[in-house]
């Protein structure tokens, strides 16, 4: 290429790049500014609304509703609809939405993720947005992460839409089908994301009940059309979905489908298999019988090892076999090294209980799949327990792209917006808090093994807690909770690991008092504010630490964003050992560099911030590549499966 050449394609790229940067700043200018008309027409209205008697705002509200039926609302009818509920909030709770809760709602009523900042009032922007959505007469689903915020968001704004003549109905495991039923029929339906996957998949299977060929999500048109022919249907529409804590639900749990299994909590009829396996494995040799790669959490034999369990294997043992006894043996090798208690479960009533790795909480009512569950339940001696057939399963990837209507709100969704934009179609929109954020973060401390980790961080700990700060220690796991408790030895201190997920609202409530310590697994009481008590912004707010990096940057931000809401003090500082998970499975090298820096006190003076965000970095490329080859792979088999029908 000459150089004319060469110079005219580079000007050629270089005003192409400079043209996409002036169209998507234009777009953002021209948005902006409609925006704030609309804001200035809100209050506007605001201000008529607040002359009307209540039964008049009802009517007002009756009469939008009336006229507004259609697939878009005009900023006309848009104004009104959010100028109605902040008079509501208004009359029920003795304030008015900010400026920053209406922008909040109209990037969700634009099918975007609305990133607002801890603190930032949420569950109100939630609430407007269903409410401007469900006035189009379709209904609403809203879900949160969790049962406990379903209803503590449930009870607070549905007083504000019956205020303004809407229903609300709220959903949850326990319910029996004709509440459920109710429910769902209702404008605004509230409950957690699962649950809403579980009854889609209990319609699907009474589809098939019906002998129906749906059998995959294109079985939506079946839902809505045979409701009349299947009673026993649920959830028969599938219009919006807001979802509360968007990133948590459409990205770190979409890593696992929805299953849904057939309820086997009986003592297996052939347990030998599992307990033959656990006992063979704890004679295998590491290296000459077996490989485990860390960083994948597989166990594999070798052809050494291959040889040596199928010449032990006993007839008794072979007669109960569902699958090939070399997965029984691999399986029971995860369960040993990978499956660790009070990290990845709990023991509970003689039973095994799945640990949430991205929030601490304690399901009771998931079992891992193939006989790994039960490989767990003979190491731990516990009862063998029939293996859960499963019924039904969709991806979540799958189920959230039946909405037509898909957006949500989350502090946390920059790091994912590539992946939100790719699978979703969702766009992410920061909105600028009410008050700008006060947290001081301090710099990393790394240190050579997590003996001097823990040691550094109760001494940390007793230093603030006598200034009289309230202090929030984030753990990774059940098990580095209940160790970093045992050597606060003379401290008060409240300890919140998913064992008491009954009182988690209230706990996490109470840990912006003074003195309070607060220790808790990452993500325990997600969606709670913290309050501080009376002169504690005096002292320096809320102090975080985070006790170990987590794999996403978003964790570690929706940790440290509990401190600082809405502009109050606060801090924030995270400690990293050179065995710390992260580093063992994903930064070798790292780890080595630690231990040949550190001081004599096992720590390191050196600042590797920026080295441990590329670590995580690469680590959320890795997990984004694998949730995509999960969805590509389920689309292909449900793609098979309906060809296969049709043959």
């Amino acid at each position: 290429m000459s150089t004319s050449e060469s110079n005219s394609s580079y000007s050629l790229s270089s005003y192409c790049g400079w043209l996409s940067s002036w169209v998507s700043a234009s777009r953002r200018t021209f948005s902006e500014a409609r925006d704030a008309s609309l804001l200035a027409i809100i209050h506007r209205h605001i201000t008529e609304l607040s002359r009307l008697r209540d039964a008049e705002l009802l009517a007002a509200s009756r009469q939008l509703w009336d006229g507004s039926k259609v697939n878009v609302l005009s900023d006309d009818l848009l104004s009104r609809s959010f100028a109605l509920y902040s008079e509501a909030v208004r009359r029920e709770y003795g304030f008015q939405l900010f400026d920053v809760q209406f922008l909040g709602g109209l990037s969700t009523l634009r099918r975007e993720i609305a990133e607002m900042k801890t603190g930032e009032g949420k569950t109100f922007v939630g609430g407007l947005a269903s409410y401007s959505i469900a006035l189009r007469g379709n209904g609403v689903h809203f879900m949160t992460t969790n049962a406990y915020l379903a209803e503590r968001d449930y009870t607070l704004v549905s007083p504000l839409l019956r205020r303004l003549g809407m229903s609300l109905g709220l959903i949850s495991r326990e319910q029996d089908p004709a509440s459920k039923k109710a429910a769902y029929r209702c404008d605004v339906t509230y409950g957690p994301g699962y649950e809403f996957g579980f009854d889609y998949l209990r319609d699907q299977l009474a589809i098939q009940s019906g002998k129906l060929n749906t059998t995959n999500v294109q079985a939506q048109d079946g839902v809505n059309n045979e409701e009349k022919q299947n009673p026993s249907l649920i959830q028969t529409k599938h219009y919006a979905a807001i979802i509360d804590e968007a990133d948590s639900v459409l990205i770190d749990e979409a890593t696992t489908p929805l299953v849904l299994s057939g309820s086997a909590d009986r003592p297996s009829l052939t347990p030998e298999p599992y307990r033959a396996a656990d006992s063979l494995v704890k004679t295998l040799i590491e290296g000459n019988d077996y490989i485990l790669d860390r960083k994948k959490h597989t166990a594999n034999l070798t052809g050494h090892g291959l040889v040596k369990v199928n010449d032990q294997v006993g007839t008794d043992v072979r007669v109960g076999l569902r699958r090939p006894w070399v997965q029984y043996v691999e399986n029971a090798l995860k369960a040993q090294f990978f499956l660790l208690r009070d990290q990845q479960y709990i023991v509970r009533d003689a039973k095994i209980m799945l640990v949430d790795g991205n929030t601490g909480r304690v399901f009771d009512d998931r079992t891992w799949s193939s006989g790994l569950h039960q490989a767990v339940e003979a190491k731990e001696s516990l009862t063998i327990t029939e293996e859960n057939a499963s019924l039904a399963t969709v991806s979540r990837q799958q189920y959230f792209q039946l909405y037509e209507h898909l957006c949500g709100m989350t502090g946390t969704a920059s790091e994912a917006k590539s992946e939100l934009k790719a699978v979703y179609r969702l766009s992410v929109t920061p909105i600028a808090p009410y008050r700008a954020c006060q947290r001081i973060v301090y710099p990393l401390r790394c240190f050579s093994t997590s003996e001097a980790k823990w040691k550094a961080i109760a001494d940390s700990i007793r230093e603030i807690h006598e200034t009289q700060r309230p202090i929030l220690v984030g753990t990774p796991t059940i098990e580095a909770s209940e160790l970093i408790a045992s050597r606060l030895t003379g401290l008060d201190f409240s300890l919140l690991n998913g064992k008491q997920d009954a009182d988690e609202a209230a706990m996490i409530a109470m840990a912006g008092n003074r003195k309070a310590i607060t220790i808790a697994t990452n993500m325990a009481g997600r969606g709670t504010d913290i309050r501080l008590g009376t002169g504690v912004a005096d002292l320096g707010g809320l102090h975080v630490i985070v006790t170990e990096p987590n794999d996403s940057t978003r964790v570690d931000r929706q940790l440290v964003g509990r401190a600082s809401r809405q502009g109050d003090t606060g801090s924030c500082q995270t400690f990293l050992a050179a065995d710390d998970r992260i580093i063992v499975e994903h930064a070798g090298w790292l780890a080595r560099h630690i231990k040949r820096m550190a001081d004599s006190r096992g720590e390191v003076n050196e600042n590797l911030q920026s080295e441990l965000l590329k670590i995580q970095a690469r680590i959320e490329r890795s997990d984004a590549t694998h949730r995509q080859h999960m969805f590509s792979r389920q689309r292909w088999q449900e793609d098979a499966k309906a060809i296969l029908a049709k043959s």
